[in-house]
């Protein structure tokens, strides 16, 4: 397994790879064959940023068998998904703050989200680990009231399109079983959401293979995989939230309302 991160030191954005509390810088691609440089840096000299930068981010609605069967609502014949616009994204430990125009509950939502390493397009699902760089971790943050405001038109695109409602990393992990993995949320020192990938209604290799004959999907996009029990509402004026990952590591960010 290999640990991806990207950062800003000293004014210049960079990416290397983690050991422990160690970055091995790299340069060139990230996404095609990126070299070691011979420099290293600490962790606690560098600010982390979002791993990569995508061009879209693609969520899930209604992937875990458990959750579709306490909603009482069917499992879906293909994936559901919608997309967060490309400002959603921001950085692990960023402070992410509710619009002042927006009054009503947010929520968060901690998942799985695949790493798109190639540009695909229309792959097979034996194929698609060809095209997964890795894995990382998400909080796909949804403002619910906006959801159904308008009885004519779910706003699935504004509730889940505000700034910075999409933080993500801090690491991308490659050569990691995602179906092995467990998805715990932390909200304000209480754990809300521990759920089992292998629940998925849909694999992470099934997902890129069926996304993929509908849009092409290019290096750094992310695929963040749905959510399952224990979604619940950032009330406190300041929330700390950590979305933890054993295998890929904790996202931890702040929310303010």
């Amino acid at each position: 397994m290999t640990s991806w991160v990207r950062f800003r030191h000293q004014d210049q954005i960079g990416f290397g790879t983690l050991s422990g509390n160690t970055i091995t810088v790299h340069h060139g691609d990230m996404f095609n064959g990126p070299k070691a440089n011979g420099k290293m840096l600490a962790l606690s000299d560098v600010e982390l940023l979002s791993p990569t930068v995508p061009s879209k981010v693609i969520a899930l609605w209604n992937n875990f068998h458990a959750l579709a069967a306490k909603l009482n609502v069917a499992e879906p014949a293909e994936p559901l998904y919608l997309l967060k616009a490309p400002t959603t994204v921001t950085s692990p430990n960023a402070v992410v703050q509710k619009p002042k125009s927006y009054e009503g509950k947010v929520v968060y939502e901690g998942e799985l989200a695949i790493v798109i390493g190639k540009t695909c397009r229309a792959v097979s699902v034996a194929e698609a680990d060809d095209f997964i760089l890795g894995y990382t971790c998400v909080n796909d943050i949804t403002a619910a009231d906006i959801l159904n405001k308008d009885p004519t038109f779910p706003q699935w695109a504004r509730a889940k399109g505000l700034d910075d409602f999409c933080p993500f990393g801090p690491v991308v992990v490659t050569d990691i079983d995602p179906v092995k993995l467990t998805v715990r949320t932390i909200l304000n020192g209480a754990e809300r959401q521990s759920y089992k990938i292998s629940d998925m209604i849909f694999s992470a290799q099934e997902l890129v293979s069926k996304i993929s004959h509908d849009m092409t999907l290019l290096p750094g996009d992310i695929i963040a995989c749905g959510t399952s029990l224990g979604v619940g509402v950032m009330k406190e004026a300041v929330n700390k939230v950590t979305i933890a990952i054993d295998g890929i590591g904790e996202l931890t960010n702040e929310f303010r309302n």
